[in-house]
């Protein structure tokens, strides 16, 4: 499978290929790797993969949350507030693109809007938002408690959203995948960035895990191949 995957990779992946580093290393050094390699007509992406040793099917070993980076991640986000009506201007002001109660909720509905990147909810609104569990879930959109989407103060989680504040979740087989920045940052911000990453995602560790809590780390660009980390 890996030579037939490799037969599609292109000519400028395949060179990058050869000067990667294949052990793993540090922070500093895998990032410095990763803006090394020759760049594209667009600004990629920069993420951090995780393997966690983790039960990804176990609730209570389940790894979501959200995070503000220390220097963002190059993009701003659309973010929509379900919301009662004294806090809609608060909400507005603070970037959402719409602010609104059950007529969002009804909008949404009727219309199946969901040209956003974010949901954020008050708790009490909750009630009504829960209708639209069908129409954002399967979109990843439905706000969420542990992601900090649903919070009474709904300006604060409005501004960090749109300032691209970053969701992540494991997936089926225990990974995490998250955005930290752009190959246009500064070396030193995007090492910031992982490291925070690193962090809150060591934080997380669930009690029940057993072994080796981070199996594989990677940072790699959208177009580039993966560094691995030397991450305990």
């Amino acid at each position: 499978m890996a030579q037939v995957v490799q037969q599609f990779r292109s000519k400028r992946y395949k060179e990058a290929a050869k000067s990667a580093v294949v052990d793993p290393v540090a922070v500093d050094v895998a990032v410095e790797a990763v803006k090394k390699f020759k760049p594209t007509k667009f600004d990629q992406s920069v993420e951090l993969i995780f393997s966690l040793g983790i039960g990804a099917k176990q609730a209570d070993q389940m790894i979501r949350g959200s995070l503000s980076l220390p220097h963002g991640v190059g993009k701003t986000k659309r973010v929509v507030a379900f919301c009662p009506a004294h806090l809609v201007d608060a909400a507005k002001a603070a970037g959402a693109i719409k602010a609104a109660g059950q007529e969002l909720v009804a909008e949404i509905e009727k219309d199946n809007f969901s040209d956003f990147d974010v949901a954020i909810s008050t708790p009490d609104m909750m009630r009504f938002v829960g209708r639209l569990g069908k129409v954002l879930g399967p979109k990843g959109l439905m706000p969420s408690p542990k992601a900090g989407t649903v919070t009474p103060d709904i300006a604060k989680a409005v501004q960090e959203y749109a300032a691209g504040k970053v969701e992540f979740r494991n997936d089926s087989g225990g990974n995490v995948h998250s955005v930290i920045g752009k190959v246009s940052f500064d070396k030193q911000k995007l090492v910031d960035n992982a490291n925070a990453m690193i962090a809150q995602i060591r934080k997380m560790k669930p009690a029940t895990s057993k072994g080796a809590f981070f199996k594989k780390v990677v940072v790699k660009s959208t177009m580039s191949p993966a560094v691995y980390l030397n991450v305990q």
